[in-house]
C-alpha cells in the first residue's frame, strides 16, 4: 500500500509541476503589448514612388545585303587574304610540320632549369611540371610556334609568331631565363 501512496504523490507532485510551469509563460505581457503598439504608432511607412516603365524601340537590322559572320563566303575570303600573305612572302606558321612535345604548353609554364653543352651542340633544360626536356636551335616550344633561335647558360631566346587583330602574323622575341634552384632549409 505504501507503493500505491507514493505513486500518487509522485503523480500529485509531477501535475503540480506542469501546472505552475504553465502558470509562468501566462505572465503580464502589458509591457510588450505597450511597446508593439507604440512602434506601430511611430513607424512611417516606406512610400517610394516607383517610376513608369521607360518605352522599348525595336531595333531594325537593316544589314541584310553584307555578309553574315559564320557564312562560307566570309571564310573563303579569309583563306584567301591568307593565300595572297603567303604568295607575298608574307609569315606564316608551317601547319604541316609535326609538332613537338614543348609546343603542347604556354610559354609561361616552362621553366629553363639548365643547359648542357655536347662537342658544338648546346640544350637548354626545359621543366615542364616535374618533366625535363632538351631543347636545342631550330626546335619549337610554346603554343605560339616559338622557334629556338639562341641557347646560352643563362636564357633560351625564342621568336614567336602571334596574330595581330586583323589575322596578320607577326613575329615576337621571347626569352626563357635561367631558374635558380630553391634551396632547401635544414
Amino acid at each position: 500500500m505504501s507503493g500505491l501512496v507514493s505513486q500518487a504523490i509522485y503523480r500529485s507532485s509531477l501535475l503540480l509541476a506542469v501546472v505552475l510551469g504553465l502558470s509562468a509563460c501566462s505572465a503580464d505581457t502589458g509591457e510588450l503589448q505597450a511597446w508593439m503598439d507604440d512602434t506601430r504608432r511611430n513607424t512611417q511607412p516606406v512610400r517610394d514612388v516607383i517610376p513608369a516603365p521607360k518605352s522599348f524601340e525595336p531595333f531594325r537590322y537593316e544589314n541584310a545585303g553584307s555578309l553574315e559572320p559564320f557564312a562560307p563566303a566570309k571564310l573563303m575570303v579569309a583563306l584567301d587574304r591568307a593565300a595572297q600573305n603567303k604568295a607575298k612572302g608574307g609569315l606564316s606558321p608551317d601547319l604541316n610540320r609535326r609538332r613537338e612535345a614543348l609546343e603542347n604548353f604556354p610559354t609561361d609554364a616552362i621553366r629553363m632549369v639548365g643547359h648542357l653543352a655536347s662537342g658544338k651542340q648546346v640544350y637548354a633544360l626545359l621543366q615542364v611540371n616535374s618533366l625535363v626536356y632538351q631543347a636545342r636551335v631550330g626546335n619549337y616550344v610554346g603554343q605560339n610556334h616559338g622557334k629556338v633561335i639562341r641557347v646560352t647558360e643563362e636564357e633560351i631566346i625564342l621568336k614567336e609568331l602571334v596574330q595581330d587583330a586583323a589575322g596578320e602574323w607577326t613575329e615576337k622575341d621571347t626569352s626563357l631565363r635561367l631558374q635558380e634552384a630553391k634551396s632547401e632549409k635544414k
